[in-house]
């Protein structure tokens, strides 16, 4: 199972390390990706789809070979309560992506009308936190999810 992990970290250093790769200026221009790189990327990505559902998988088969054991002991933390946790911590990232993707032109057109009429500076900050509240939306959700689960 330790495997697993390390192949799905060996997988995200080697996107990380391709993403600086291709953010570094080089001496000559490049126009294109050299043609390597798509089937590095693809090949990469399958390697993470295939390590992540054999992670899954194992999990799986683990917490089902874990139950038919006698239950002397409480378990640690199971697969399902971990995967709940997970489920419960996707609206506060959902909700931040997309209030990230609110603030992104709010931000800049704000900025734009700043510089030309200084006194809408407290309209254009009640238009960016109304873009902001989103994330505070999803945080709220996962808040009232956790004290579900418990």
């Amino acid at each position: 199972m330790y495997w697993l992990v390390g192949l799905i970290t060996l997988s995200l250093a080697g996107t990380v390390g391709m993403g600086f790769y291709l953010s570094i200026p080089s001496a000559t221009p490049r126009t294109t990706p050299r043609r390597w790189l798509k089937g590095a990327v693809g090949a990469n990505l399958a390697l993470f789809v295939l390590a992540e559902a054999g992670l899954l998988l194992g999990g799986v088969h683990n917490a089902l070979a874990a139950q038919t054991q006698a239950a002397a002991a409480p378990a640690p933390v199971g697969l399902g309560f971990g995967l709940a946790l997970i489920g419960i911590g996707l609206p506060t990232e959902v909700a931040t992506i997309a209030a990230a993707i609110a603030v992104a032109p709010i931000g800049s057109a704000a900025l734009a009308v700043i510089a030309e009429k200084p006194e809408a500076f407290g309209r254009s900050l009640v238009y960016l936190g109304l873009a902001e509240g989103i994330a505070i939306y999803g945080l709220v959700v996962t808040i009232l999810l956790l004290g579900k689960l418990g």
